[in-house]
């Protein structure tokens, strides 16, 4: 397992480039779908704060190993569902 702050960092740099993956996307867009673009916009940055403060606030009572491989698996799932959201502008 990765220390807590590299975890936080891979991250923030994930959602940092879908977000501008976005914006580019939406640029390059012929057709403006701004409230689509809003939407895609608003869950990447609740997913990403979603995540760090899962990080740095484990549940109790369950094994780190565990907990950290569960949050990992759903981030992936969750960056997978946005990520097919931009490709569909």
């Amino acid at each position: 397992m990765a220390n807590k702050r590299n975890l936080k960092k891979i991250i923030n740099y994930i959602c940092s480039d879908l977000f501008s993956e976005c914006i580019a996307a939406s640029l390059y867009n012929g057709n403006r779908k701004q409230e689509e673009i809003n939407a895609i916009l608003t869950s990447i940055i609740i997913v990403q704060r979603n995540y760090i403060c899962r990080i740095s606030h484990p549940e109790p009572g369950m094994p780190p190993k565990a907990y950290f491989k569960d949050l990992k698996d759903k981030f992936m799932s969750n960056i997978g569902e946005i990520t097919d959201n931009i490709a569909n502008i």
